[in-house]
């Protein structure tokens, strides 16, 4: 019978031994897998279609580049954390189909961590814009 891991200090992930600009080119190519696969869910696609409106209003709307800043990446973070609860989603997915207390425990808080990061985004820009056409 042969053993499982022959080296007991070979890593599980090959990425983990890489380095330098090889490590960074692959990690690059897991990167933009992870938009394609993020693409592929409704929530991100819509998010990211705004942003393709919002960023770019966003150097319109700010005054300053703190402003632009705050604008385009109060955007820029709902997005980030659509993935990320995504990815929790997809994680317990794997896990098993069956309800489990815990797994919906974990996809209600990436589903929270959503919502409060559309909360903010959201006030931000109504703030913005409140400042621009209001309070001159």
């Amino acid at each position: 019978m042969q053993p499982l891991d022959p080296s007991p200090h070979a890593p599980a992930n090959p990425q983990k031994a890489r380095s330098g600009l090889n490590r960074i080119w692959h990690a690059t190519g897991y990167s933009l897998e992870g938009l394609r696969a993020g693409w592929n869910e409704k929530a991100f696609r819509q998010e990211a279609i705004a942003a393709v409106v919002l960023v770019p209003l966003s150097f319109w709307l700010g005054r300053s580049w703190v402003e632009v800043a705050l604008l385009a990446g109060s955007v820029v973070i709902v997005m980030i954390v659509e993935l990320l609860n995504t990815g929790i989603e997809t994680a317990i997915d794997r896990i098993g189909p069956e309800w489990h207390d815990l797994s919906k425990r974990a996809k209600d808080m990436g589903s929270a961590a959503v919502l409060l990061s559309l909360l903010l985004c959201v006030g931000i820009w109504s703030a913005a814009l409140f400042q621009r056409f209001f309070h001159g």
